[in-house]
């Protein structure tokens, strides 16, 4: 099944990578700014996994999808910083909660 179309190029996404980790950040403090408006402000939170798919049109576009229900851990877990660590995965930090 394909994930969605883009809009802007009329065409649907296609995988690009299988089994791409990233991290979920949370704020420090309230009134963080989501997105790349302010990296600083923001903690990793929750190590999740997914699909990579991208728009093959030519605008760059791209999505992560197919993630669980759970992430695989938590900031709260022993071992957390470590198990991003240990994935192997290039780290990808999604500043939004």
């Amino acid at each position: 099944m394909r994930p969605i179309a883009c809009a802007k190029c009329l065409t649907f996404f296609r995988p690009k990578r299988s089994g791409i980790g990233f991290v979920e950040g949370k704020p420090k403090h309230s009134g963080v700014r989501p997105g790349r408006a302010e990296p600083e402000n923001w903690l990793p939170y929750k190590l999740w996994m997914g699909d990579l798919w991208e728009c093959q049109g030519g605008c760059g576009a791209s999505v992560i999808i197919g993630m669980g229900h759970r992430p695989i851990a938590e900031d709260y877990q022993d071992g957390f910083m470590e198990n991003i660590r240990a994935s192997g995965i290039d780290l990808l930090q999604i500043n939004d909660c």
